[in-house]
């Protein structure tokens, strides 16, 4: 097949084949395209957000149509999910409710059993020792008696012994008083004793006390003594106060170490 020839101004020029000819045409055109592709994506980018509505449409009034939302709305605006999305499905709910009400029970129940406070039992142990002295020239007697009191404590905290006071009575008359103050502190769950002794002084309208006491004659001079004790306790936010009388036999005649156990009573 021979060349193709072309006349242009004069001079003749040869024409490339056909096949040639579509090559180049398609070469062409994909660089338009390329070009044209480029361009398209910087116009794009540089035309602004536009919002189409249509008749049964609205702009958006959170962004105006901007599509994009103001910064000074951030902390003000609400996003809202699909209700079908899994953080809006509960997960082991009523577990959960029924573990915590269980717990706090348990709390509230131990709280209570640990800090509830409990009464401290207070009993008087009797007489431990007796010292009399007589007075020959005024006819009367000094006696001194040291009694005991038990404390025990039920509580799971410490408890104070803010006081005890005590009075001792013969024939309804006071022959004594004693009055101790911050006397001791008391651990939890456990029991302690507490010693003290009571001056009493027996004479005037008692003076056959002496008579009696020191009588030979007699071999046993008992005479029957009643002791009003008063001991105030404070634990916690709380204070108790318990009250107890309680009849002691003690030997007026000479000195005395023997344990000697009371009838008391208590209120």
């Amino acid at each position: 097949m021979g060349a193709r020839w072309s006349l242009s101004a004069g001079t003749l020029l040869p024409l490339p084949k056909s096949g040639q000819r579509g090559q180049q045409g398609s070469e062409w055109e994909d660089d338009n395209d390329s070009l044209d592709g480029r361009d398209r994506q910087e116009d794009i980018a540089q035309f602004p957000y536009v919002e189409f509505t249509g008749r049964d449409s609205i702009t958006c009034p959170t962004c105006q149509g901007t599509g994009r939302i103001p910064s000074g709305q951030v902390n003000e605006l609400v996003a809202l999910i699909p209700y079908s999305d899994q953080r809006l499905q509960p997960q082991r709910t009523k577990q959960y409710v029924v573990l915590s009400v269980v717990l706090c029970l348990l709390a509230s129940s131990l709280v209570a059993f640990f800090l509830f406070p409990r009464s401290v039992l207070v009993v008087d142990d009797g007489i431990r020792m007796v010292t009399v002295h007589f007075d020959r020239n005024n006819s009367e007697m000094l006696i001194n008696m040291t009694s005991t009191l038990n404390f025990t404590n039920s509580n799971f905290f410490t408890v104070l012994v803010d006081s005890v006071n005590c009075q001792v009575l013969y024939m309804k008359t006071v022959v004594g008083t004693r009055q101790l103050d911050n006397v001791i502190h008391i651990q939890p769950l456990s029991q302690r004793q507490v010693n003290f002794t009571v001056s009493m002084e027996i004479s005037g309208s008692l003076s056959y006390v002496y008579a009696f006491c020191t009588m030979p004659s007699i071999k046993v001079h008992n005479i029957v003594v009643l002791m009003q004790t008063s001991v105030k306790t404070s634990y916690m936010v709380r204070t108790a106060q318990n009250t107890m009388e309680a009849y002691h036999y003690i030997d007026c005649g000479s000195n005395s170490t023997v344990h000697q156990p009371s009838v008391s009573r208590g209120h």
